[in-house]
């Protein structure tokens, strides 16, 4: 292969990596220098991926706290809804927010998990965690809303792969933000819907009676500052505290999951 060519391989490669990871691109580069200085001959993929799996679970947990982020500690009531969150590093955040999932899932019930979904990434305030706006700073997670089954009963299952993208859609009588803000030109509204990775559990539906005591708990906390929650689910949960905000037309819509931040 072209010498030149191969360099502009390399560095979309190493670009696109960094971006989706953070620290995909320093493992390519170790797996650049492994191949090349290996005495056995090792396949340039598996080298990387070897550098990213090492990077990622013994080596970035142990340097975030330098930059405040520490890994989401997971636990038998606080899981991750998709474990790609987890592989592409997606799952840091700092202290206070981890501790206040903490509290908050310990102040659930029993039978609730908390399902947190991107957070941040563990280097760099202002490092942009795409397709988010904001979730650069440790301060950030998403937060999967709660379903129940076709008998009503709650379950910690979701309706699509990602946890993005299937939306609890307005009824005919709830405020529609989703017809404004495409009206206004704001067409990547409703993006997450191509993020679904797939949609599953089609016997499921959304629990706004568990959503809102989600919602609640979350909010008996001083330490949130705000939480996005689109506005028809705001009304049709009955909720009523300053600091649910709506996101803006400029992100995207917010009943999929909840937006949350700490001061």
């Amino acid at each position: 292969m072209n010498k030149t060519l191969k360099f502009f391989l390399y560095l979309i490669a190493f670009a696109a990596l960094t971006i989706l990871t953070q620290i995909g691109g320093i493992a390519l580069i170790m797996g650049i220098i492994a191949c090349r200085y290996l005495k056995f001959s090792y396949n340039i993929f598996v080298l990387t991926i070897t550098a990213y799996l090492i990077l990622t679970f013994i080596a970035v947990p142990h340097i975030a706290p330098i930059f405040g982020r520490e890994r989401v500690k997971n636990t038998n009531n606080i899981r991750p809804t998709n474990l790609i969150t987890i592989l592409l590093n997606r799952n840091y955040v700092n202290p206070q927010l981890n501790e206040l999932l903490q509290q908050t899932a310990n102040k659930l019930p029993s039978e609730f998990e908390l399902r947190y979904l991107d957070a941040n990434f563990p280097f760099i305030d202002k490092f942009p965690l795409l397709p988010h706006l904001s979730h650069n700073d440790g301060k950030k997670i998403d937060i999967s809303l709660v379903y129940q089954s076709s008998d009503g009963s709650l379950t910690n299952l979701k309706p699509s792969r990602s946890g993005y993208g299937v939306f609890v859609e307005p009824t005919s009588l709830e405020f529609n933000q989703t017809n404004e803000c495409k009206k206004m030109g704001y067409f990547q509204y409703d993006f997450p819907k191509y993020l679904t990775l797939g949609t599953i559990n089609s016997d499921i539906g959304f629990s706004s009676e568990n959503t809102r005591i989600l919602i609640q708990t979350l909010l008996s906390f001083e330490g949130i500052e705000k939480m996005f929650v689109e506005k028809h689910l705001v009304q049709r949960m009955n909720l009523k505290d300053s600091r649910i905000r709506f996101q803006g037309c400029q992100a995207v819509r917010h009943d999929d999951h909840l937006h949350v931040q700490v001061k």
